[in-house]
């Protein structure tokens, strides 16, 4: 069997609105407390307006535009947001993202929160994007994982998505991932593989780690799909490739940073894991220029 994977695709990712006004609601409350912005209130008159550009400070990918949008929306003093970028664009510094007018009051309050999750995802955007850009010559694509930051699960690994990156399993309860604590206790990657495949529809896509030559080859026999190799090294790398033949995809994962990948893609594996892309990102500079409206 071959394996064809496209790279790229025409279609944009999305988030259903009411995932990102749940979270941002969430950030607002958290936010503003029990007493609201005491800081705002008390230094700017109820009736003063104002105007806001959100402002890349650096080159980057962006995304997080909705989020910031339905910060200001929640605001409750109807702020007109006027987006000039869209998620998954490449930011230049200097770049204006969009432009907020309305209650000074208002904006001052939900800022925050609309560059909070503005920096955060485009950071993590940004990236996934260094990352696939270096291995933009092969056919292998680099996913995250789950580990993410608790809550925030399904928005960074949308900002993956925007990165130009492919996504893992959100959960324990959308595919079958068999680890080498689950084998030893199975008796045998056979007995593993059967038993899931026994047990979940087939629909569920069932993945199996393995940590050897040996292991691959008879998790291969099994007729697993798609296996894991982890902490293989180049070499080890090129062996698992050369030793599939082309039967399952090949993931390969463990210690893979910005200095490796393009050699571990240049192997032939199908997928790259890291968690470089999510927990490690560091943040991407954005910020907020206000004049008086």
């Amino acid at each position: 069997m071959t394996n064809t994977i496209a790279k790229t695709s025409a279609v944009m990712p999305s988030l259903p609105h009411i995932l990102i006004e749940e979270g941002v609601r969430a950030a607002l409350k958290e936010d503003l407390g029990r007493a609201g912005d005491l800081t705002t209130d008390a230094t700017i008159g109820p009736d003063l307006s104002a105007k806001v550009s959100l402002v890349s400070r650096e080159a980057g990918r962006l995304c997080g535009v909705d989020f910031a949008r339905s910060s200001f929306a929640l605001a409750g003093a109807g702020l007109a947001f006027e987006a000039f970028k869209k998620d998954g664009d490449v930011l230049a510094p200097g770049d204006e993202i969009a432009r907020v007018t309305g209650n000074a009051r208002a904006i001052l309050s939900s800022e925050r929160v609309a560059l909070n999750y503005l920096c955060h995802l485009s950071g993590i955007a940004t990236t996934t994007a260094k990352f696939a850009d270096l291995i933009a010559h092969t056919k292998a694509r680099i996913c995250c994982t789950r580990k993410t930051t608790p809550g925030l699960r399904a928005f960074e690994k949308y900002a993956v998505r925007c990165g130009g990156g492919a996504n893992h399993r959100f959960g324990l309860d959308d595919a079958v991932l068999i680890k080498d604590n689950h084998i030893a206790v199975c008796g045998s990657i056979t007995n593993a593989i059967e038993a899931a495949r026994n047990y979940v529809g087939h629909l569920v896509v069932i993945e199996i780690e393995v940590d050897t030559l040996i292991q691959l080859e008879e998790a291969l026999a099994a007729g697993a799909s798609t296996v894991l190799v982890d902490n293989f090294g180049i070499n080890g790398l090129k062996e698992a490739v050369a030793l599939n033949a082309g039967r399952a995809r090949i993931e390969a994962s463990g210690g893979i940073n910005i200095d490796t990948i393009k050699d571990v893609a240049e192997t032939g594996v199908d997928y790259i894991s890291s968690s470089k892309i999510t927990i490690s990102a560091p943040t991407l500079d954005i910020g907020l220029d206000v004049t008086l409206g």
